[in-house]
């Protein structure tokens, strides 16, 4: 895909020769795309990645759509008024903050559907397979997520699969939701940062 040539000419043109990736809801798709890539040899890039750190991101998107549904569902359960539950769910399963911080509320209004918490047509029969027969080892991983995370548990579970190695750990951060970076900056940075410092 285009975003995947991105990254690559991005990371020619900082001539890096080790990196750490960290991929965000669908960022952290793209950088398992990108690894898979790479581990089939299939990229020019010849940097090293050490390890790869996936935040809230779902290996099946359609998975992660039912789920968010059966959210808003639950909420509508708890109180029917439906010109709230958005920003019920806003505030309980994607970002908690009191207001939606500026640059994320930009970053969806420049999405395919401009406004929506979520816009995930151009990606949504996406399923994460691993890499094929006989490829590279991709690097260690770490699968994060929002206790209340609309990136349910059972969202993250394929990514133990489709890396073609057994060192894939997942962790959940208490109180958070789809971006426990903006809510919980502290306890969010410290684990991106440990589980980086293992592999320097």
């Amino acid at each position: 895909s285009k975003s995947v040539k991105d990254l690559e000419s991005l990371l020619k043109s900082l001539g890096v020769r080790r990196f750490h990736l960290y991929g965000q809801s669908y960022g952290g798709i793209l950088a398992f795309e990108f690894l898979k890539k790479i581990a089939e040899g299939r990229s020019s890039v010849e940097a090293e990645c050490l390890s790869v750190l996936l935040s809230s991101s779902p290996s099946d998107v359609a998975l992660v759509e039912g789920e968010a549904n059966n959210l808003i569902a639950q909420l509508l359960q708890e109180d029917d008024d439906e010109s709230s539950v958005m920003e019920r769910f806003r505030l309980k399963h994607q970002c908690s903050t009191p207001a939606m911080p500026e640059p994320l509320k930009l970053a969806y209004n420049s999405a395919a559907t401009p406004g929506m918490w979520r816009s995930t047509d151009v990606i949504k029969d996406y399923v994460a397979h691993p890499p094929m027969e006989g490829s590279k080892r991709m690097p260690s991983a770490m699968v994060m997520r929002g206790e209340n995370d609309f990136v349910t548990e059972k969202c993250i579970q394929g990514w133990k699969d489709a890396f073609n190695h057994n060192f894939v750990r997942s962790k959940t951060l208490p109180d958070c939701s789809h971006h426990g970076l903006l809510e919980n900056s502290k306890e969010y940075g410290l684990v991106v940062d440990e589980f980086f410092s293992e592999y320097d």
